[in-house]
């Protein structure tokens, strides 16, 4: 039961420090890279769909990320959809293909997406301090059953607080190096 609710408390939070990495790719720098896309939603027939599903995307250089969509039709909509995206990235047509430079970032900019991310590291530092406080209510629930001893409790209690140590630890380090790729010119 104890294995069960410090197991159940690490996948958890290693989710949230996933989906925390994941959400600082879309937080664009200076450079270009095909992950800025992923969100991009464009309107497929009707339905809503995920840009790498209508076209192919991959870099041109390292300030220009190309995407080619499979049927002609679609380079209309998938040129509207990048641009509608709040990414703030303007394409352009070129034949059967997209262009999209990356701008330059601004220092105003910059300190904004900062913040952006900051907030995004807040999330995912909450997140994981439920995930601990969920951790920690199973194991009173478990104590106030007479499943396990208070020994056995605080010691798990301790584990738990160690693991929510190491994914904060692990959401600063990310935090830090995103915001050095943001100042960085």
């Amino acid at each position: 039961m104890i294995n069960d609710v410090k197991k159940t408390a690490e996948l958890k939070m290693q989710k949230s420090l996933e989906v925390f990495k994941n959400d600082l790719n879309k937080v664009r720098t200076g450079r270009a890279h095909t992950g800025i896309l992923d969100h991009v939603m464009v309107d497929y027939y009707g339905s809503p769909v995920p840009i790498a599903q209508v076209a192919s995307v991959n870099l041109i250089d390292s300030r220009t990320i190309g995407v080619q969509p499979w049927e002609k039709p679609m380079l209309a909509k998938i040129e509207k959809a990048i641009r509608d995206c709040d990414l703030g990235l303007n394409p352009a047509s070129m034949g059967d293909l997209i262009r999209v430079p990356m701008p330059m970032l601004t220092e105003e900019r910059r300190r904004d997406l900062i913040k952006v991310v900051r907030s995004e590291a807040e999330g995912a530092r909450v997140a994981v301090r439920n995930v601990r406080r969920d951790a920690n209510n199973d194991l009173k629930t478990l104590l106030k059953d007479k499943d396990i001893t208070e020994d056995d409790d605080r010691r798990t209690q301790d584990d738990v607080q160690k693991l929510t140590d190491k994914y904060i630890a692990e959401i600063d380090k990310a935090l830090a190096a995103k915001e050095t790729d943001l100042m960085a010119v």
